[in-house]
């Protein structure tokens, strides 16, 4: 069975949409679809080292913006785009929103800028479904208080991750076809029963 799908998981630190990823790829998996389950920055041997450098090293936010692209451009031409070539779902742990949520709305890079970077990187190539799991920063934050210890992004205040929430509503706004919004405050049945929703209306 082919699908060529590409489905990415968005949302703060915190927002619990990891937990959720390799169900959905079973789910997908069950209906005799091929999936390719992938994360960023990430995804391949060069972007996971840009993605140490991402995590751990300061810089400042148009670098950042362009570390993400350039990781972003080597998992697309290497994964992304051979597997949907290939007739597979890919399911992504973060993609281009993130970059526009934490990069534009939490560090303030000018939205033109990624804008640019977005149409030289992606070539026209967007999500099909983006799942955003939507929180409170201060609930994120408590969350992520027992969860783990905390990497650069993690460890910046609430008012950063109030813009980083406020960015993906925009992305959010600007494409609500491709956006499934998730009530991620609720408990993690009543999360399940929401992305479930979202893929059934969807025919998936």
């Amino acid at each position: 069975m082919t699908t060529d799908r590409f489905i990415t998981f968005e949302g703060i630190d915190g927002a619990g949409k990891s937990t959720h990823i390799e169900a959905v790829v079973e789910r997908l998996r069950t209906t005799g679809a091929r999936v390719v389950s992938t994360r960023e920055p990430g995804g391949t041997p060069l972007a996971e080292r840009v993605r140490e450098i991402f995590l751990h090293e300061s810089a400042d936010v148009l670098t950042e913006a362009l570390l993400a692209f350039a990781a972003r451009r080597d998992h697309i031409r290497s994964v992304i785009a051979p597997a949907l070539g290939a007739g597979d779902t890919v399911v992504c742990d973060r993609f281009t929103d993130a970059t526009f949520a934490y990069q534009g709305g939490g560090g303030g890079a000018a939205v033109a800028h990624l804008e640019q970077l977005e149409a030289w990187v992606q070539e026209g190539l967007q999500p099909d479904l983006t799942i955003w799991f939507d929180l409170p920063a201060e609930m994120a934050a408590q969350r992520r208080a027992t969860a783990r210890a905390a990497d650069r992004f993690e460890q910046r205040d609430l008012t950063f991750f109030e813009r980083v929430r406020a960015g993906y509503a925009a992305r959010a706004s600007a494409a609500p076809q491709r956006f499934a919004h998730i009530d991620a405050a609720l408990d993690r049945g009543a999360v399940w029963r929401q992305i479930e929703a979202a893929l059934k209306a969807r025919g998936w």
